[in-house]
C-alpha cells in the first residue's frame, strides 16, 4: 500500500512544482498541499474505505483546481495548462473510477464523476474541447441494471443521458436493450411465479412491457433523431438476440424496406437474409441439403440482381461482387458464380486498381486483396497487400482486412499486425479513433507488448482532431477500468 501511494504523491510533484516555478503558489502552499494529500491518499487504501473519504479528497482537489483557476485570472498567466491541470484532472477521474466502481449503486456519485468530466474538459494542442463522456452514462446505467437490479434508476440515466447526448448512437442502442432485457426479466418471473403455481395478479405484469413495447417505443424515438439503414440494422441485431421480439423484428423490417431502399446496406442485408434462412427440416442427407443451398444461393442472388437494378452504385455492386466472393470456395455453384462476376481476368491486370476515380480504385483494391487470399491464401494475400499499399487511395477496410487475414494464421506475427496498423494510421490516424482502439488492443493481446499502450495513447491524443478525441478517451478509459 505504502509504495502506491509514494508512487501516486510522486506523479503529482511535477504539477506542484510547476504551480511554485510560475507563481501561482508560494512554497509554502505546496509544501502543505502535498502534505494534506499524502494524508487523504492514505485514507483511500485503508482495508475498510469509507465513501465520505473518497468524495472529500475529490472535493479538495477540485478546490485546488478552481483555485489555480482564480489565481491564473488575477496574474494573466494562462500557460502549462497540459502540466498542471491535466495532472489534476486525471487524478480526480481515477478517484472517481474507484469509487463508482466500489459504489456502483450510488447513482449521485455517477451523476458527480458525470458532472465533473463535462465542466473540466481540456483541449488538446488544436484548441480543441474533449467533452466526456457518453460513455459514462452507459456505464452508470449498466451497473444499475446489471449489477444493482433496478431497471427504473437504468431507464432514469439512460432519459438524462439522452438530454446531453441526443443523438448518440451506442446510448439509443443500449437503452433500446437495456427495455428488452427488462422485458425478458419481467417474463422470466412471470413463468418462474406460474410454474410455482402462485397468483400472479398480485403482481403487474404489462402485456405489453412483456412484449416489448417499451422497447419499441424506444426504437421510434431513435430512428427519428438518428436515420439510415445501418443504424436500423443495429437495432434489430439486438432485438434478434431475444427470443420473445418478433413481432418487433418484423416492424424492424418492415420499415428498413420502407424507408432504405435507396441504401446498399438494405439490399445486402436482405439478400444475406434469404441465404441464412433454414432450410426444411425434412432435408436430412446431404444431397438434399445441397439443393436447399442451391435454392437459397439463388434467392440471394435474385435479391442482388434486383439491388443493381434499383439502386445501380458502386456500393451496391461491390455488395454483390462479395457475395460472389464468399461463394467461390464453395463445392456448388461454382463456374456460374465465377461466370457471373469473371473478376479474376480483370484484377490480374489491374485495370481498375490504379482508376483516377478513387470509388472504383478503393473499392477494387479490397476486392482484389480479398480474392487473392480466398483462392490463393496466406503469400498470395501478402503479395497483393505489398503491391499495392503505396498506391493511394485508400480505405480503412483494405488494411483491416490484412490485420484480419494476419490473425487468421496459425502463428500470426506481431511485426507484421503492427505493420498494418502503422500504414492505416497514416492514412487515418487523425480521424478514426477506433484504429486505435484496435491497435491498443492487439498490443493487450497475446501475441503483443502491453507496455506499448501507453505510447499508442500518448500518439492518439496527439493526432485525434476534433470528437474523435472524446471518443478515443471515453473508450481507452473503459477498456482501462475493464468495462470493455
Amino acid at each position: 500500500m505504502a509504495d502506491y501511494v509514494q508512487q501516486r504523491l510522486e506523479d503529482r510533484i511535477p504539477a506542484l512544482e510547476q504551480l511554485e516555478r510560475v507563481g501561482l503558489f508560494t512554497k509554502k502552499e505546496v509544501k502543505s498541499m502535498l502534505k494534506k494529500s499524502t494524508a487523504m491518499e492514505y485514507k483511500l487504501h485503508r482495508t475498510v474505505l469509507s465513501k465520505e473519504d473518497f468524495i472529500s479528497y475529490i472535493q479538495y482537489e477540485i478546490n485546488v483546481l478552481e483555485l489555480i483557476k482564480k489565481r491564473r485570472a488575477r496574474i494573466g498567466y494562462h500557460f502549462k495548462r497540459e502540466e498542471i491541470e491535466h495532472s489534476i484532472i486525471h487524478g480526480i477521474i481515477s478517484v472517481f473510477r474507484r469509487a463508482t466502481s466500489k459504489w456502483q449503486e450510488d447513482v449521485q456519485l455517477w451523476l458527480s464523476h458525470i458532472a465533473f468530466s463535462k465542466k473540466w474538459t481540456f483541449t488538446t494542442e488544436n484548441n480543441t474541447a474533449v467533452i466526456i463522456w457518453a460513455g459514462l452514462w452507459i456505464m452508470a446505467a449498466k451497473c444499475q441494471m446489471e449489477d444493482c437490479g433496478s431497471s427504473e434508476s437504468a431507464r432514469h440515466l439512460f432519459l438524462r443521458a439522452l438530454r446531453f447526448h441526443p443523438e448518440n448512437k451506442k446510448v439509443y442502442q443500449e437503452y433500446f436493450r437495456m427495455e428488452l432485457m427488462h422485458a425478458e426479466k419481467l417474463r422470466k418471473q412471470q413463468e418462474e411465479l406460474e410454474r410455482a403455481k402462485m397468483d400472479v395478479g398480485e403482481y403487474e405484469f404489462s402485456p405489453e412491457i412483456l412484449s416489448g413495447k417499451l422497447a419499441e417505443v424506444v426504437y421510434r424515438n431513435a430512428t427519428q433523431k438518428i436515420k439510415g439503414a445501418e443504424f436500423m440494422l443495429s437495432l434489430l441485431q439486438i432485438a434478434a438476440i431475444f427470443d420473445f421480439t418478433k413481432e418487433l423484428q418484423e416492424t424492424i423490417l418492415q420499415d428498413l424496406q420502407t424507408e432504405h431502399t435507396d441504401d446498399s446496406v438494405t439490399w445486402d442485408f436482405m439478400a444475406r437474409r434469404e441465404l441464412d434462412a433454414a432450410g426444411a427440416p425434412e432435408l436430412q442427407d446431404a444431397r438434399g441439403r445441397a439443393s436447399d443451398a442451391n435454392r437459397r444461393e439463388e434467392r440471394c442472388c435474385a435479391v442482388y440482381e434486383e439491388g443493381v437494378k434499383n439502386l445501380n452504385t458502386e456500393p451496391m455492386w461491390m455488395c454483390y461482387v462479395t457475395f460472389c466472393l464468399d461463394r467461390f470456395k464453395r463445392k456448388t455453384n461454382i463456374s456460374e458464380l465465377k461466370e457471373k462476376v469473371n473478376i479474376r481476368r480483370a484484377v490480374s491486370k489491374k485495370k481498375a486498381l490504379l482508376s483516377p476515380v478513387p470509388a472504383i480504385s478503393t473499392a477494387l483494391k479490397e476486392t482484389y486483396l480479398e480474392w487473392a487470399f480466398k483462392t490463393g491464401g496466406y503469400k498470395k494475400a501478402r503479395k497483393t497487400f505489398k503491391s499495392l499499399h503505396e498506391h493511394r487511395p485508400f480505405t480503412k477496410t483494405f488494411f483491416t482486412k490484412m490485420v484480419q487475414i494476419e490473425k487468421e494464421q496459425e502463428n500470426p506475427k506481431i511485426s507484421n499486425l503492427r505493420d498494418y496498423y502503422e500504414r492505416a494510421l497514416r492514412e487515418f490516424g487523425s480521424s478514426d479513433d477506433d484504429l486505435w482502439m484496435d491497435y491498443i488492443r492487439e498490443e493487450l493481446g497475446a501475441h503483443g507488448s502491453p507496455e506499448n499502450c501507453g505510447k499508442l495513447h500518448w500518439r492518439a491524443m496527439k493526432s485525434l482532431e476534433g470528437e474523435c478525441v472524446e471518443r478515443f478517451t471515453t473508450q481507452y478509459t473503459l477498456l482501462q477500468t475493464g468495462h470493455i
